[in-house]
Parts: C-alpha cells; sequence; structure tokens
C-alpha cells in the first residue's frame, strides 16, 4: 500500500503551498546557507546499491518497469556564498520509495513492502555552470518523518553538506522533530515546491547555497 497522498490532496497542498507560514523559497533568500541535517540512519552503504547509482531513480538498469510513485524532476544549482556557481561538485540523494521502505537492509517492515523498481540512491556532479538534476519521485511520509529527501554535497575542495529536503507547506511539517528544529529561514532553505507538468510528472527547483 502507497504511503504518498492522493494527486488532488497534492494539487491542494502545492497550491496553497506559498501560503503556509511563509515557507516558500523567497527571491531575498536565494543565499541563505543550505542548513546541515543529519544523515540519518539510512545512508544506503555501497552493497545496498543497485550497480546504476546514476542520476535517474526511476529506473533501475534491466529492470522493465519503473518505480511506483509521483515521478519528479529535482533540478537546481550548487551556488559558493557569494552566489558563484560550483562546478564539478558532487550530489548524492536518497529517500524512501512510495511504499515508505529505504534501499537498506536495516530498513525492515512485515507490512511495507520495498519497491524493486525504485534505485533509491542516486550521485550525480555539477556541470561548469553549477546545475544538477535529478529524475526521482515526489518522497512520501513514512511512520515518525514527514516527507523529504536525504542529500550529501562534497565540493571539489572536499568540503561537505549533508542536508534534507522537504516539501513546503506539507502538513505533517509540523510534527516532525528534525523540521522543528530548523528556523523559519532555514526552513524556506531546506524546503522544494513542485508543480506538475504538463505531461503528469512533477518538477522542482533546489539551489544548495555552500
Amino acid at each position: 500500500m502507497t504511503a504518498s497522498l492522493p494527486r488532488r490532496t497534492l494539487l491542494r497542498i502545492f497550491g496553497a503551498a506559498g501560503a503556509f507560514l511563509g515557507l516558500a523559497r523567497p527571491a531575498s533568500a536565494a543565499l541563505f546557507p543550505t542548513p546541515p541535517q543529519s544523515t540519518g540512519p539510512f545512508y544506503p552503504p555501497p552493497a545496498d546499491r543497485f550497480s546504476d547509482t546514476d542520476w535517474d531513480l526511476v529506473k533501475v538498469a534491466d529492470r522493465v518497469r519503473e518505480a511506483g510513485g509521483e515521478v519528479m524532476l529535482l533540478s537546481g544549482r550548487v551556488l559558493g556564498g557569494d552566489g558563484a556557481p560550483v562546478a564539478a561538485a558532487l550530489i548524492e540523494i536518497w529517500q524512501c520509495d512510495a511504499n515508505g521502505r529505504y534501499l537498506h537492509s536495516g530498513d525492515v517492515s512485515a507490512t511495507r513492502l520495498r519497491d524493486p523498481d525504485f534505485q533509491g540512491y542516486g550521485v550525480t556532479r555539477t556541470d561548469t555552470d553549477g546545475r544538477y538534476r535529478f529524475r526521482t519521485i515526489l518522497p512520501v511520509e513514512y511512520p515518525g518523518r514527514t516527507p523529504h529527501i536525504h542529500a550529501r554535497l562534497q565540493r571539489p575542495d572536499g568540503s561537505e553538506l549533508i542536508t534534507q529536503i522537504y516539501l513546503a507547506g506539507h502538513p505533517l511539517n509540523q510534527g516532525d522533530f528534525l523540521f522543528r528544529r530548523l528556523g523559519r529561514a532555514a526552513r524556506a532553505a531546506a524546503s522544494i515546491t513542485p508543480t506538475r507538468r504538463d505531461d503528469g510528472d512533477f518538477e522542482a527547483e533546489f539551489d544548495f547555497v555552500v
């Protein structure tokens, strides 16, 4: 049974996201540093990952079906505090599947089956303009957490940032212990507002400021 919300509910959430506690990222907050957060218990070790740990988490190599859930194109840039793009930055993301299960041998559940068609973990590098992209699914909640995507970024100089990306305006945010620890500006800097494209998929922009 999927943990994702019905499409009609999602459209209501994202249509009202800009008015929900002002969490949508304003232009004036574009260079607010992306807040660091914990790695969490389900960062997938190499032994648990698929061999094709690329930017597309929805399609696993050698499998016919694509992942369940709502497809979302996540893209943006990596910027320094001065606004300069950061090229060749390594970005990793990982998240639970549409059933609320992580690609991690330690995530076991008798009621939530793992989606074998969801890659669960992806990696890419920014181009010369600091841009990146991932094809994944709209994050869903699981027991104890609001929907989120984990991200780890490593600059060419070796410095790194680990954070979590939230859905602006999601009704479970205020009950999430990690989201509540963030200040107002940090919440905006850690949130995305997905919109639905003409083809039915979602898309969202997220800039890492490091």
